[in-house]
């Protein structure tokens, strides 16, 4: 896909691996929107030249702003990023509340961001629809049950929408990361691949119109569950 001159959205732009692709993308030309919800946060993305739009994905009202604040402009690359964690232990008797903002936020709203921005992105004649899932979106790990629950059901929405719009001018990329170290990661341990590195690699995708990109170590975690999906479960589920 050809960046330069394009109009872009990324959800969650404000932050990690929103941010880095945010940044990538202004300096291949494009012109690029980021929406989030810390006000601070998009002040500093507004003075590096980015537009803005303020709104919380898990809920409507977030939704509705997003989609009326790019209403009518060329929206050639929506990039589905904002997403959140969430603790569910039921050992020690899991928030509800937090597992809901965890699905609205992960899966509703990438969902109703694309069928409603949909029309806009195929009156262009090149466009493109990118979903940011997870590795663990391949196999789940048993400290994050609604996290992994939420990345797999928007890989198997990607996949089948990818279908469905086929023979259209808008493609739709899926794109797994690893761990990467952002603050939502933060006090994880282990080895994390940075946001820059990851967001590279995603733009590099984007560029090439892949399909799918596998980044960092998911790109072994994607080959061994082509051999045996058993042993990736088994692999992952214990982080």
């Amino acid at each position: 896909m050809e960046l330069r001159g394009k109009l872009a959205l990324v959800t969650g732009g404000s932050d990690g691996i929103g941010r880095e692709i945010a940044l990538q993308l202004q300096g291949l030309g494009a012109e690029v929107i980021v929406t989030g919800r810390s006000a601070g946060k998009l002040q500093a993305m507004a003075a590096l030249g980015f537009s803005t739009i303020a709104g919380d994905l898990s809920q409507q009202a977030g939704i509705d702003a997003i989609v009326e604040g790019v209403a009518g402009k060329p929206l050639a690359l929506l990039v589905n990023n904002a997403g959140v964690g969430s603790d569910y232990e039921l050992d020690d008797i899991p928030s509800l509340a937090s597992a809901a903002q965890c699905i609205d936020t992960n899966l509703y709203a990438p969902i109703a961001v694309i069928t409603r921005l949909l029309p806009q992105l195929k009156a262009q004649g090149d466009a493109m629809i990118v979903n940011i899932t997870s590795g663990l979106a391949l196999a789940p790990r048993a400290g994050g049950p609604i996290y992994c629950a939420t990345k797999a059901a928007l890989r198997s929405y990607t996949q089948a929408i990818r279908y469905q719009l086929r023979a259209s001018s808008v493609k739709v990329m899926e794109a797994l990361p690893p761990l990467v170290a952002t603050n939502m990661t933060s006090g994880r341990g282990g080895k994390m691949m940075t946001a820059s590195d990851c967001a590279a690699e995603i733009v590099r995708g984007i560029k090439a119109n892949s399909a799918e990109v596998a980044v960092g170590q998911t790109k072994l975690l994607r080959l061994v569950h082509s051999i045996s999906p058993a042993l990736a479960r088994r692999i992952m589920i214990q982080y």
